[in-house]
């Protein structure tokens, strides 16, 4: 993450003029309300949650002083989070970084790449409730209007993730959609691998995984959003307040196709992802 760096390039250096002290909860998310009233009893200055809705909603419950910068990968207002975009209130403020309101849209561009596909796993994370209902809220009529069948998939540890592609060997469906989630962020290795050994055509959040052999992903980049919340923590540590500061919206989404790994499936990637992607891995 480089949130720590943007707060450096405002001036703040972590042990020189601010202390930075990290938590992680390690997928348990039942752990985040006690790591959230620890940092609130230490009387830390600004909490940051890059972990996504549920480290969020922690902190929002442990403080309603100390300013919270959020990423999220859907609207914020729809969540709860904030009242308005350009006027957050309250003491939150953060990113909106789009990924989980793309569910849909990755759907169509794997089934551009897999055009023959008539059955899709998708694979979610049942610790993460909230992720979990807004995509599929938005996958399963998207799946509808273009003759898609929906078989979602759980996982929420390693041996969970290994136990899922057991049983999407055993059934086979055409291809697989991984859910935006930490925790899939943080094995991207693992289910790139698995997906790759057992022939499955999969479509992923973020260019992480294409990066690390996926076949392809669409969504903006985190790193960029990871940035905005080190620029926003610095702000705010001198003294500007959360409500004042709208939430950032992720303008620029990218297309990553790994044609490598299309390759290695079997697959021809059509003339039409390739004219749009931002990136072709070759």
């Amino acid at each position: 993450m480089d949130f720590a760096g943007a707060s450096t390039r405002q001036g703040f250096v972590d042990g020189q003029n601010v202390t930075i002290e990290y938590r992680w909860a390690e997928n348990q998310m039942e752990r985040l309300p006690k790591l959230a009233d620890d940092l609130v009893r230490r009387k830390v200055a600004v909490i940051a949650t890059p972990g996504g809705p549920s480290a969020t909603f922690a902190a929002k419950a442990a403080t309603t002083t100390i300013p919270i910068v959020f990423v999220v990968a859907e609207d914020p207002v729809r969540l709860g989070l904030v009242a308005s975009l350009a006027r957050p209130g309250g003491n939150l403020t953060g990113v909106n970084f789009f990924t989980g309101e793309l569910t849909a849209k990755r759907l169509e561009l794997l089934r551009e790449l897999v055009p023959a596909a008539s059955r899709v796993a998708v694979l979610v994370n049942p610790d993460n409730p909230t992720i979990v209902d807004s995509t599929l809220r938005d996958l399963e009529p998207a799946a509808r209007a273009i003759g898609l069948q929906i078989q979602v998939v759980n996982a929420s540890t390693i041996r969970e993730i290994n136990e899922a592609f057991t049983t999407l060997a055993r059934e086979r469906p055409d291809a697989l959609l991984v859910g935006i989630d930490p925790f899939f962020n943080g094995r991207r290795v693992q289910l790139v691998n698995l997906a790759t050994r057992h022939g499955l055509p999969a479509s992923y959040p973020a260019r992480d995984f294409v990066e690390a052999g996926g076949l392809m992903s669409y969504g903006a980049n985190i790193v960029d959003a990871w940035r905005q919340v080190g620029s926003y923590a610095g702000r705010l540590l001198q003294g500007a307040k959360p409500g004042d500061l709208p939430v950032v919206q992720s303008s620029k989404l990218e297309l990553v196709v790994n044609a490598q790994t299309a390759t290695m499936l079997g697959l021809t990637v059509p003339q039409s992802l390739l004219a749009t992607a931002d990136e072709v891995i070759e």
